[in-house]
């Protein structure tokens, strides 16, 4: 098959022609049809992730057709159509058997613990625990788009936001994951304030629905503190949820300033290196009796919901794809990812 190969980290990848992947028993052998290209691929290139071994193919969010079945898998057949969430589970484990398959103790991820989706074809293990059956009419562009941002976004917000309809919510940081969070929370009836230092971000967060959209160097210093202070100015005293899409020990203390009382601030950016142990205002966090979540994706049992409201035309993850590629492209697309944003939506790669 073909493959974007990393075999220097932080060396520009190339495109070439590898062994195919062997079928894992429990598991099943996909044709990627689309992929997207998220800012994680990036960082697993740069060698950011102790997972990532060389040789190594990224890509994690992906949707194709089923072309290889393993002799212990119950529920797929060749030709069906499927996604699959980021953490791939076990299906055994404490945390499986509670439902929580996004925080498996086992768990593996494509383009990570093993080859990815940058590929034409991707082995996925456990089928039975981690496929979803795309709808009937969702292309496989869409499909990818929800793999990592739009599922997470959505898991954060719902689960952990418990968002209500004319609460407000602070969105800081309007990449991927930002703006699928801006639609959600709008879609969802939520009251949503955007921040970004990039203007294209801020007019695409406004496109999907933000009432308002700031850039975080006009409210007073551009600290912590003034942001927080600006978006509860706002916000008539406070975001009733924040969710940090970006990732900085200065966007999770911003988020966690910008909250009223009783609110709660969601954490879906990563934060890696020396970022991983950023202080936060606990003062704060115990005077105002506020609520701190991380968010880990979504478990495939947990799809359908979101599912519907796309099938319903609630939630429209394809008017988040500003591109698509060819695979050729994509190491130019993975490049890209650590530049200065030049474009807003997502970039997904059809093999």
């Amino acid at each position: 098959m073909r493959a974007v190969m990393i075999e220097q980290f932080g060396a520009l990848p190339t495109v070439q022609d590898v062994p195919a992947p062997a079928c894992p028993t429990a598991g099943v052998v996909v044709k990627v049809e689309a992929t997207g290209v998220c800012r994680s691929d990036w960082h697993a290139w740069q060698g950011h992730d102790s997972d990532v071994t060389l040789p190594h193919v990224p890509g994690h969010e992906l949707a194709g057709a089923v072309v290889e079945v393993g002799p212990d898998v119950r529920d797929w057949v060749v030709g069906d159509r499927v996604t699959v969430p980021f953490v791939n589970a076990c299906g055994d484990c404490a945390a499986c058997r509670a439902g929580e398959q996004q925080v498996c103790e086992r768990q593996t991820q494509p383009g990570f613990t093993h080859w990815g989706s940058f590929a034409e074809l991707v082995a996925l293990d456990h089928a039975d625990v981690n496929l979803v059956r795309l709808p009937g009419g969702m292309t496989p562009v869409t499909a990818a788009a929800l793999g990592c941002r739009f599922a997470t976004a959505y898991r954060a917000l719902t689960v952990h936001g418990r968002i209500q309809p004319g609460q407000w919510v602070a969105v800081i940081g309007c990449g991927g994951v930002g703006l699928s969070a801006v639609m959600i929370a709008t879609s969802l009836g939520a009251q949503v304030v955007a921040v970004d230092v990039s203007r294209a971000a801020l007019v695409a967060a406004h496109k999907f629905g933000a009432t308002h959209h700031v850039d975080p160097r006009t409210l007073g210093t551009g600290s912590p503190a003034d942001i927080g202070a600006g978006i509860r100015a706002l916000t008539d005293g406070g975001a009733h949820v924040s969710l940090d899409a970006l990732g900085s020990p200065a966007t999770a203390a911003a988020s966690v300033l910008s909250l009223r009382r009783r609110g709660r601030h969601v954490q879906v950016g990563l934060l890696l290196g020396d970022q991983a142990a950023p202080r936060l205002p606990m003062d704060r966090v115990v005077a105002w009796e506020l609520e701190l979540y991380g968010s880990h994706g979504m478990a495939a049992h947990e799809y359908p919901a979101m599912l519907e409201l796309i099938a319903s035309g609630v939630l429209r993850p394809e008017q988040l794809v500003g591109r698509v590629v060819r695979l050729d492209d994509a190491p130019a697309a993975l490049a890209a990812m650590g530049g200065p944003v030049g474009s807003t939506g997502m970039t997904v790669v059809v093999p």
